[in-house]
């Protein structure tokens, strides 16, 4: 569930083709329902049932924050300087390490499966990632391990 089209429909169509390869029939949704139906609950409703669709996997960015992490500085020093002889050891061994801030991005997302017919939540998790390369490469990890969990979910009820 996102506003962004070209997420939503790669990721649709990754989950789609992840679950068609384990055996299941996977339905990308805008491939059958109109972007505007799909975002009310009792249109989208209305075609989920229609069509028979027996489970539905809701993937949703829940949030994108920056997070930033400081390191102090460190000196690693002795305190020789008492005398000029101690002193000049410890000159020449200071160690000095500059502090840093880094800045990394965490994504969480949430999964969701639902039951249809039951109306009912199967299953769900949130997932997070720091930096990803690409929104998507992260999308079609978590497509399949939600596509591991359907096929758990299908095979605990037969």
């Amino acid at each position: 569930m996102t506003q962004d089209d070209s997420l939503r429909v790669s990721g649709e169509e990754a989950l789609s083709q992840e679950l068609s390869g384990r055996g299941m029939q996977g339905v990308a949704s805008y491939r059958m329902i109109p972007k505007e139906e799909l975002q009310t609950a009792d249109k989208a409703k209305g075609w989920f049932e229609r069509a028979a669709v027996e489970g539905v996997v809701v993937l949703r960015p829940v949030s994108a924050e920056k997070e930033r992490t400081y390191t102090e500085p460190t000196v690693w020093a002795a305190p020789y300087y008492g005398t000029l002889w101690g002193y000049y050891g410890y000159g020449w061994g200071v160690a000095y390490t500059p502090g840093s801030v880094r800045e990394d991005t965490v994504i969480v997302v949430e999964t969701l499966i639902y039951s249809v017919p039951m109306d009912k939540l199967l299953w769900a998790a949130a997932s997070q990632t720091k930096n990803p390369k690409t929104l998507q490469k992260f999308v079609t990890d978590l497509v399949k391990e939600a596509a591991k969990e359907i096929q758990k979910l299908r095979g605990s009820k037969t």
